[in-house]
């Protein structure tokens, strides 16, 4: 995006934004949740058509939908109803992001403004990167782990496999969004290069608690695969804090 349709864009949303007394914020607010509630609701009904294939792809890993074993009436439905709920959010989502920037914007400088649509397609790249990193790493390793444990049988339930899976694929593409919030908070001033630096291993600790947080299985192995990469993305948002780093007046620079 070049510099000339940034600028169009933010004045764009500035016009139809502005500066308005708390009664117009409330109604604001009440249209935005409206236009998002009805995309929602499309984008859900619209699903219906490649939700089996959705739930499909989800159930790769544990070796196809076949595997699961429903016990409740009511439960193949519920799972079919929530996996399109799921494809209608990802759907909506750029209206959904839409409608959060138009009302924030005002609130913003201009700069912090041309900073955060810049930083948009980045936070989408490195969630999907964490969702493949999931899918593709994490669970062909974490399931057999799991259903083999202790030599038993184990026969997963739709429910709790779906939710399990899209819960552990969301927050390990939401710790991959370390890097560009290390950035940001560089950029606004609150934080240092220096002090990333100086505190990485209190970092590290951190980062080792969300791990065994996030790792679905309690072996060392499926835990380094989460911390490895969320080592790597630390380095990286420091290397994009010293770029991006703006100190704010009144601010220590160990800060």
């Amino acid at each position: 995006m070049t510099d000339d349709r940034l600028d169009e864009q933010i004045e764009h949303l500035e016009e139809i934004t502005g500066q308005m007394p708390l009664l117009e914020h409330l109604d604001e607010i009440r249209k935005r949740l409206i236009v998002v509630s009805v995309t929602v609701l499309v984008a859900t009904l619209f699903s219906f058509i490649f939700a089996r294939q959705l739930v499909d792809l989800l159930a790769y890993p544990v070796g196809g939908i076949e595997v699961l074993q429903s016990i409740d009436v009511t439960e193949n439905i519920s799972v079919f109803m929530k996996v399109s709920l799921m494809g209608g959010m990802i759907m909506s989502m750029p209206v959904i992001l839409y409608q959060l920037i138009a009302f924030v914007v005002p609130g913003l400088t201009r700069e912090e403004k041309r900073s955060l649509f810049i930083a948009l397609p980045a936070a989408l790249l490195l969630f999907l990167s964490g969702i493949a990193f999931a899918y593709f790493i994490m669970l062909p390793r974490a399931i057999p782990f799991l259903l083999d444990f202790l030599g038993i049988h184990t026969a997963p339930r739709p429910k709790s496999y779906f939710s399990f899976v899209t819960r552990l694929v969301f927050w390990i593409g939401v710790s991959f969004e370390l890097p560009l919030v290390m950035a940001t908070l560089a950029r606004l001033g609150v934080l240092s290069p220096q002090f990333l630096i100086t505190n990485a291993r209190y970092a590290m600790i951190i980062i080792a608690i969300l791990a065994a947080l996030i790792t679905p299985t309690p072996d060392p192995l499926n835990m380094g695969l989460v911390m490895a990469p969320l080592i790597v993305l630390y380095g990286v948002g420091i290397v994009l804090a010293k770029i991006m780093y703006r100190p704010r007046p009144g601010y220590s620079n160990d800060k």
